[in-house]
């Protein structure tokens, strides 16, 4: 397995609020979270490191085997501890009320990938010259396109598109979307926040994806640097899992 990640402020934010995070358990499992956060002074910062470092710690030691559905059981579970962690931090702060993060977690090995996520960070599969996105945006506009109230024209450009119905640490339960699906080498997941998502087209994701001559890592970087050149609106995180079959490329970053 490839990884890479990359992240960026932006050209308007002041403060990254995205956090991020990739690693790989016994060189065969790889492990990956992407946090977009929200609330004022700086409580979205909070709300996303709180959000990966708990799912970092939860996952940590554990035996994952993604084809008998513990992978996706302990998954669930570590994003309903960061769940509580953020709530508890915003219940017990006044600062830090209603600060919450939208989350998407992967944990994939050579044949199948567990998905799972709270908000409208997204992730893709890219196939070949196919990309299909994988996760349902938890958004008050994606409520009103699937109902048939707006077009997906006028979904794209509301000016209510970024409101969120559902939210890592803004209530004390949360429901979790998670999925697994089989992928194959050659295969890639592209997981990331909407600063990518709102400003690069899935087309200008699969260029960039299937371009020849770049490695994993000058392909997330070209993918922040169109998001950059469109207007750089949000801050913009984003992960890269390539499924390669030759394990000797492989980039391995162990759980600590």
């Amino acid at each position: 397995m490839i990884t890479a990640n990359r992240s960026d402020i932006g050209r308007i934010r002041l403060v990254n609020e995205d956090q991020a995070w990739v690693g790989q358990q016994d060189g065969t499992i790889a492990i990956a979270i992407v946090a977009d956060g929200m609330g004022g002074h700086q409580a979205g910062d909070v709300a996303s490191q709180l959000a990966v470092q708990t799912f970092r710690e939860a996952l940590a030691g554990r035996e994952l085997v993604i084809d008998d559905g513990e992978a996706a059981h302990h998954v669930v579970r570590a994003i309903h501890q960061a769940n509580a962690v953020v709530y508890d931090m915003a219940a017990q702060n006044e600062q830090y009320h209603n600060m919450g993060t939208t989350v998407v977690a992967a944990v994939a090995d050579k044949q199948r990938a567990v998905i799972a996520h709270i908000g409208d960070s997204r992730a893709y599969k890219i196939k070949n010259r196919d990309i299909t996105q994988l996760t349902n945006d938890h958004t008050l506009v994606n409520e009103l396109a699937k109902t048939g109230q707006i077009s997906a024209e006028e979904a794209a450009n509301h000016p209510r598109r970024n409101v969120l119905t559902r939210a890592l640490g803004t209530d004390k339960e949360v429901e979790v979307d998670v999925q697994t699906l089989e992928w194959a080498p050659g295969e890639t997941l592209l997981l990331c926040s909407d600063g990518l998502s709102n400003m690069v087209s899935e087309q200008q994701m699969v260029d960039t994806v299937q371009a020849g001559g770049l490695n994993l890592d000058a392909k997330a970087e070209q993918l922040v640097e169109l998001a950059l050149r469109a207007g750089g609106d949000d801050n913009i995180t984003v992960v890269l899992l390539y499924n390669d079959a030759d394990t000797s490329k492989e980039q391995e970053v162990r759980i600590t």
